[in-house]
């Protein structure tokens, strides 16, 4: 037989208004967290490690994945103090290694974390959903930010849409879209104001995509070698979303940039989260294709879905509904258990996680983070355990 994927539940600490005795109902065995209140860029001592871990094992789980350790903004950007940075980064996965954590998720995405218009879009049954209207990014791009040279991003239709959904807006809902969009860092509180995120833009203003490519390929060159010899697995999240908005630039939103960083310092400690949802918001990535071809370099699984528009808009769907084929996402995963096996690898059991849930049922009584409600991603693990085992069982 083929182990099951580890089955994970993402946790952001004490403050999160989901209880880990909540997550231990909901049949994951393993936890995804982070040292959240620790700023990005310090080190993440054994002691405040351990204290986490401890809290994460006395409930009767493993804690499985790292999510994340923060990039500091002067790595992405090469400026001249990012020696330090790394130094602290990789002094952090020591601490990690030492407290027998190994595998690490992190992302590349300048300023923020990941970007949505719409943090509770209902749907017909009236659960509420993230998503992203590209006339509101549009919109708060030209009429709200104002920033210089953004019409030149956009075609004419697409400035007579966000026109027409600015002049929409009343004063509240510009506050709104306003805090949506410039949300922090996933598991904080904090939203960027307009003027200190157009200071972040100045600063990435000599950056497009290929010099924050070679920021990213400088800095994996300088952990790797260490993360190898501490057994840890480094597994980079694509782009959230996989197109560049607001004038940053991306690095990690297609196959081609997954091989790109996968070739730029070759080991198995540079690896992959294979995130379905933030993947599947471009028609043009082949997921299950993806998932084929680049098997073998993914440490981490989220599984979600999302439903595209055509204007470039989406929402996220129930995890086996939306514009990605689930099924042949989770076919194509099995299969890369089974090459695992038969390669005698020792990581077959992938962690993975429902990335995000609707809010439903008794999750509106919760002020949970964007995401992270706990029945809607119960609903979510139940049917991507039900699907894999599904397609184990028929293997047999």
């Amino acid at each position: 037989m083929i182990p099951d994927l580890e089955q994970t539940f993402r946790w952001f600490g004490l403050t999160d208004p989901v209880t880990l005795q909540a997550i231990s109902q909901t049949g994951a065995t393993g936890i995804v967290s982070a040292l959240h209140h620790i700023p990005c860029g310090e080190v993440w001592t054994l002691e405040e490690i351990n204290q986490r871990k401890k809290i994460i094992e006395d409930a009767g789980f493993r804690w499985s994945v790292v999510e994340s350790v923060n990039i500091h903004e002067s790595i992405k950007l090469g400026q001249n103090g990012r020696e330090q940075y790394i130094q602290n980064y990789i002094e952090t996965l020591k601490n990690l290694a030492q407290a027998g954590i190994q595998t690490v998720c992190y992302n590349f995405m300048p300023v923020l974390d990941w970007t949505r218009t719409h943090l509770d879009y209902r749907l017909a049954n009236n659960a509420s959903a993230l998503r992203y209207e590209a006339p509101a990014i549009a919109a708060f791009d030209l009429y709200i930010l104002e920033r210089e040279g953004a019409y030149s991003e956009f075609t004419t239709e697409q400035q007579n849409e966000a026109k027409q959904y600015f002049d929409s807006l009343t004063t509240p809902e510009i506050e709104l879209l306003t805090n949506t969009v410039l949300a922090g860092l996933p598991g904080t509180n904090e939203v960027f104001t307009t003027s200190e995120f157009k200071e972040y833009l100045k600063k990435y203003s000599g950056t497009d995509s290929q010099a924050l490519q070679q920021n990213l390929f400088y800095f994996l060159n300088a952990i790797i070698p260490d993360a190898e010899q501490l057994g840890i697995k480094m597994c980079i999240h694509p782009d959230d979303p996989p197109f560049p908005i607001l004038g940053l630039p991306r690095v990690a939103s297609s196959e081609q940039n997954l091989i790109e960083i996968i070739e730029a310092c070759p080991s198995t400690s540079n690896g992959i989260t294979l995130c379905t949802g933030s993947l599947g918001a471009r028609a043009d990535n082949d997921i299950p294709g993806i998932i084929t071809r680049l098997g073998a370099h993914i440490h981490f699984l989220h599984l979600r879905n999302v439903k595209r528009e055509p204007n470039g808009s989406f929402y996220e769907a129930e995890h086996l509904a939306g514009s990605t084929d689930m099924y042949e996402v989770m076919k194509a995963v099995v299969n890369e258990q089974l090459n695992r096996k038969k390669q005698s690898r020792q990581d077959i059991a992938i962690p993975m996680r429902p990335d995000h849930g609707h809010k439903i049922l008794d999750d509106y009584h919760y002020n949970t983070y964007p995401g992270y409600s706990v029945i809607g991603r119960l609903k979510g693990l139940a049917e991507l355990r039900g699907l894999e085992m599904g397609i184990k069982r028929s293997l047999i």
